[in-house]
């Protein structure tokens, strides 16, 4: 099969799923389940074949349709959004995985419709992984906000309904008021909404402008979750846990941080960016968020909000990168959405394979928890050392790429916010690790509880070995991050 057919049907695949599990439906859960399954292999096989012809040079291009004279919804291929794509798919099957035996351990209502959300916000994942112009993205970004809308407000109490508005109006609010504006501008000045290597502003913007069109592309853009526009990321958090790994780790915040690595690199250019001062303004934003939402994570007593404050400080690594503007750290900005992705949804499945079994939240809850459920709190310890960055994760590796684009950029800024925020990391993560292995319960459980549902306990030991793993078989990501930059000194 060629590469056009192949990028149609992992757009196509999802869409396909989701239908299927609508009509099996409660009636026949195996067979959903089974569905679920199948999609999110299927997807993750025709995804990876992509990877050979783009390490080749090729850039697969399909042309959907014209929306207006002159813009059509386009699909096509490039280096950095073959990765999150191969990323988002290969973490759909461990979450599917993952999300069978927290479903049903926790007999959550509305199954179904839980999967069909599911697989439709993975078919948005893949058309902004594979947009060929700005307008397919912003399409694709607008079907990832309302599909995973439902599934925010899962529980259907007046807390989660309430935190999905939250959710929903953040996202189109800054989409709506900051991101669209700036596409429209976008057209109007350069004549074309196509993602270019080098950018397609140079010339036809100057001065403050500039900075100020980026600002509405950074904080339109509101999934990357840069402070002011984060507060949805930790209302959220009343979702089941497989949906904040879909949040975390598989598609929503990865998909902002791609879009505004893309939009730096391939609408703006970094040349471009380089050579003007009112841009310069991104790295301290994205550097002030990094050490104050580290802050706020240090003083957090419930852990899926001290995960989802970590969350928004790591996602400004990858910003932060972008924004120092030289090769080693864009390599550091696609490098990091890979090691963030691994390393913190193991740890958002460890919460919930923690609350499955105890239905504890806290963290002072967690003293000696080790003890009775090893093999979540060893893969809870592996994805807090990846946050950290400290070898042998996937974390350090990305880091490396960061502080390496910061000497090369020779930014004393970035370097300090490094520093700093990986001894926060540090002093929020370990005594974690700490209690649950080397302190006493003070209370003995009322259930002799152990380890999570079999499923969920595969999925975990799975992401956490992703996360050693990338310590050591990264050539495939760093091939692709470095054609990012490919002539470039």
């Amino acid at each position: 099969m060629s590469s056009e057919p192949i990028l149609l049907s992992a757009i196509a695949l999802p869409i396909l799923g989701a239908v299927g599990i609508g009509l099996v439906g409660r009636r026949y859960p195996n067979t959903r389940e089974a569905i679920t399954l199948l999609s999110a292999i299927g997807l993750a096989v025709l995804v990876w074949s992509l990877i050979p012809d783009v390490l080749a040079g090729s850039r697969p291009t399909v042309r959907l349709a014209e929306m207006f004279p002159g813009i059509a919804l386009e699909l096509r291929v490039e280096p950095l959004g073959m990765l999150f794509a191969a990323l988002a798919s290969l973490l759909w099957i461990v979450n599917s995985i993952y999300s069978i035996g927290y479903m049903r351990g926790n007999n959550e209502r509305h199954q179904t419709r839980f999967y069909v959300c599911f697989a439709v916000a993975l078919a948005g994942a893949m058309g902004v992984a594979f947009a060929g112009n700005l307008l397919t993205l912003f399409v694709f970004y607008e079907v990832l906000t309302f599909s995973t809308y439902p599934l925010v407000a899962h529980k259907g109490d007046a807390k989660s309904v309430a935190s999905a508005r939250v959710y929903l109006g953040v996202l189109l609010a800054t989409s709506m008021a900051l991101f669209l504006p700036a596409i429209i501008w976008t057209y109007h000045v350069a004549g074309t909404l196509d993602f270019k290597p080098g950018g397609i502003l140079s010339g036809q913007l100057a001065g403050p402008a500039v900075g100020l069109l980026l600002a509405l592309y950074v904080f339109g853009v509101g999934k990357a979750a840069l402070m002011p526009v984060h507060r949805w990321l930790p209302a959220a958090m009343v979702a089941p846990t497989p949906v904040s790994a879909l949040l975390h780790a598989v598609a929503v915040v990865k998909a902002g941080v791609f879009t505004i690595t893309k939009v730096v690199l391939y609408v703006f250019g970094v040349d471009f960016l380089a050579s003007t001062p009112s841009a310069g303004w991104l790295l301290y934003a994205a550097a002030f968020t990094i050490i104050a939402a580290s802050l706020v994570a240090l003083h957090q007593t419930n852990l899926k909000r001290l995960l989802a404050y970590s969350t928004i400080a790591q996602l400004s690594y990858v910003i932060m990168a972008v924004a120092i503007l030289r090769p080693l750290s864009e390599i550091a900005a696609a490098l990091h959405i890979v090691a963030h992705a691994f390393g913190k949804i193991t740890l958002f499945f460890a919460a919930g394979c923690i609350y499955t079994v105890s239905k504890k939240t806290e963290i002072h809850q967690l003293r000696g928890i080790a003890r009775r459920m090893p093999w979540t709190m060893a893969a809870f310890t592996i994805g807090a050392l990846s946050m950290i960055g400290i070898p042998p994760t996937a974390g350090f590796v990305s880091k490396w790429y960061v502080l390496a684009g910061s000497f090369q950029a020779e930014n004393y800024v970035a370097i300090a916010t490094i520093i700093v925020s990986t001894l926060l990391n540090a002093a929020y993560f370990l005594p974690i690790v700490y209690i649950a292995w080397f302190q006493s319960e003070t209370v003995p459980p009322a259930n002799n509880h152990r380890e999570a549902p079999r499923s969920m306990v595969i999925a975990l030991v799975t992401t956490a070995t992703l996360t050693l793993l990338f310590f050591l078989f990264n050539q495939t990501a760093l091939d692709l991050a470095s054609m990012l930059v490919e002539g470039r000194p």
